[in-house]
Parts: C-alpha cells; sequence; structure tokens
C-alpha cells in the first residue's frame, strides 16, 4: 500500500503573488465595505449645508455669550485681586513701619530696664526730676500697649485680606478655565461651519450667508419679499440716546463679526449693542442675556428705533431695532454688520434702555 505523501510546497512566482495579494486586499476592502464609494462623505444638498451652518452659528453665539460672560467676571475678579494685593501691600508697609518703632522702644527699655524703680528713686540726685520721668515712662508704656496692639489689629487685617485674595484667585482660575472652554467651543463650531461652506461654490455660499454688502439681509423675510431699508432719520428714535445709539449702529454697517468683539472696528452681535449705547452714554451689560434685563420690556407691537431685540430660547442673539420692521445686527462670522428683519429669527423679546 502506497504510502501517503504530503504534496511538496510550491512557492508562488512573482505574477501569482500580485494577483493572490490583490485578491485578497480586494475581498478585505469588500469585506470591511472599503469599496471606494459605500462609505464616502455623503453630499449636503445646499439646503443642507444652509441649515447645518445656521446651527453651528447658533451653538457657537450661545458658547459666544458665556465667553463673554466668563471674561467680564473674570476681569472683574482680576480687578478685585488687585485691588486686594494692593491694599495688603500698604498694610505691609504700614505694619513694617510700626514693628521697627516697637523695635526701638524695646531696645531702650532693655538698655534702662536693668534696676528697680525704688532703687532709681532712692539713688536719683534729683528726685523730683525722677518722678516726672517716671510718669512720663508710664505713659509711654500705655503708648506702647495700644502700638502693640494697633500692630495685632493690623496683622489679623492683612490676614483677612490675604485669605479674600485667596479666594479670589481660586475664582479667578475658575473664570479662566471657563474661558478656556467656550473657546474651543466656539472655535470648533466656527471651523467647522468654515469647513461646510468652503465645499461650496461662491455663487451657493452667497445663497447660503446672504451677499456681504453693507445693508444686505441674511435671508429674506419668510412673510414675503423684501420691505425697503429705512434710513436714518426715517423713523424717529422716542429719545436723542436712542436716536445717537441707532446713528452708531447705522455707521458700523458692514463692519466684520468677530465673537468677543467690542469695536471699534469689529463687533459680536451683544459688542455691537454695547458700543452703540456707550457712544449715547449708557452702559449696558456685556452679554445678551444680562441686556434683555437692562431697561423695560417691550413689546413687539411697541417696538421703537433704539429698542433692543432678542431671539433664541437662550437669548443668545440681539440687534438693534432701527424701524419698519428691521434691525442692524452683527449676525455670524460669515456676515458683516447689517439692517435685516426682525422675523427671520425667532423672537424672544423687546427691551427699551433709553
Amino acid at each position: 500500500m502506497a504510502a501517503h505523501r504530503k504534496p511538496p510546497h510550491r512557492s508562488l512566482s512573482g505574477h501569482t503573488a500580485r494577483t493572490a495579494a490583490t485578491l485578497a486586499l480586494a475581498g478585505a476592502a469588500t469585506a470591511a465595505g472599503f469599496d471606494g464609494t459605500a462609505h464616502a462623505e455623503p453630499q449636503l444638498t445646499q439646503a443642507q449645508v444652509k441649515a447645518k451652518v445656521d446651527s453651528l452659528y447658533r451653538d457657537a453665539e450661545t458658547a459666544t455669550e458665556k465667553y463673554n460672560g466668563a471674561k467680564e467676571e473674570a476681569d472683574a475678579t482680576q480687578r478685585r485681586l488687585t485691588g486686594l494685593q494692593d491694599e495688603t501691600a500698604r498694610k505691609q508697609a504700614k505694619l513694617n513701619s510700626a514693628r521697627e518703632a516697637l523695635g526701638s522702644l524695646a531696645a531702650a527699655q532693655y538698655r534702662d530696664g536693668g534696676i528697680d524703680p525704688a532703687w532709681q528713686l532712692a539713688l536719683s540726685s534729683d528726685p523730683d526730676r525722677y518722678l516726672d520721668g517716671a510718669a512720663f515712662a508710664e505713659r509711654a508704656g500705655d503708648r506702647q500697649a495700644a502700638a502693640v496692639s494697633r500692630v495685632r489689629d493690623q496683622l489679623r487685617e492683612i490676614e483677612r485680606l490675604r485669605g479674600a485674595a485667596r479666594i479670589e484667585l481660586k475664582s479667578l482660575r475658575a473664570r479662566q478655565a471657563e474661558l478656556s472652554r467656550q473657546k474651543k467651543t466656539v472655535t470648533g463650531k466656527l471651523d467647522e461651519a468654515r469647513r461646510l461652506l468652503a465645499r461650496l461654490t461662491p455663487r451657493q455660499r452667497t445663497a447660503v450667508t446672504g451677499p456681504g454688502g453693507t445693508t444686505g439681509h441674511t435671508s429674506r423675510s419668510a412673510a414675503g419679499p423684501r420691505e425697503p431699508l429705512p434710513q436714518p432719520g426715517s423713523a424717529p428714535a422716542p429719545t436723542g440716546r436712542a436716536a445717537a445709539a441707532v446713528a452708531y449702529a447705522y455707521g458700523k454697517l458692514g463692519s466684520p463679526y468677530v465673537w468677543g468683539a467690542t469695536g471699534p472696528n469689529a463687533f459680536d452681535c451683544s459688542g455691537l449693542v454695547q458700543a452703540a449705547y456707550r457712544s449715547a452714554g449708557i452702559s449696558l451689560p456685556r452679554t445678551s442675556y444680562a441686556q434683555i434685563n437692562a431697561g423695560h420690556r417691550v413689546s413687539r407691537s411697541e417696538l421703537q428705533p433704539g429698542d433692543l431685540v432678542f431671539f433664541y430660547s437662550g437669548i443668545s442673539h440681539v440687534g438693534i431695532y432701527v424701524g419698519n420692521g428691521q434691525m442692524i445686527h452683527a449676525p455670524n462670522p460669515s456676515a458683516p454688520v447689517r439692517v435685516a428683519p426682525i422675523d427671520q429669527m425667532p423672537f424672544a423679546g423687546a427691551t427699551r434702555v433709553a
């Protein structure tokens, strides 16, 4: 019976090896789904790009307002911390002077305090003079005790100031961490929006973001065709300060949107509002969600030029009403400061500050 022999191993020729490798890779790619088209990034329609970009800009603006609020608090904390440090330094210098005075007095007492007062009186060649000196020393002792008490009070005050400074420093570091988080969120959202817009042709980008002119709308009003854009004076503001704020906003049409900016050459939405009213002599909070509480609320039907108009449930966007259903606002990084209809975003409320 013939023995079963293991067939000899044959090495693959160069051509055969390449063919086998190609087939193996193709099979693996097919099994994994990498056929060159199955997992390609889906092509978004222009409408889908617009919806996603708008959503990213809203998220970025919400984070921007949180960043602005955290920065305002961090700046205030830094001012308080600097004030505490300056006050501590002044009190420390005063304490050092008091300690030096006490040290000099203690040294003098050490030099003169080796003889009992009774013996000093007995041995004195001028008892009357000695008694006068003793009374002075007693008063000096009282003054010394008072000086020691003041030094102790100063030490306690300095320790209190240092404790307050430690608390403010801890708060400042927390604010700075919040700033970093919000900055990361803003830049991430804006970078993603830029990547999406970069895929579009110039004409498509214009359709998504609106024209770049100084008075272009970011989108047409859902209610119908555009109305004529208001001009300064076409709808008079109720007060001189409101008129000044509106005039400032008109003067900034076409300025770029830069998140965190408050002018004079670039703005975010709340930064434009703050700058406009600062020019009119009115100080407003930094963020949109704080600005809505800066004046008294007015209904949409009561709007007058100069009123602040707010949008979205989180009060994340603000503009300045200029009449005729229009506002001036800083929309987003792809659109400059411009005039736009107030009905293009979900209306959240309005405030009159002047």
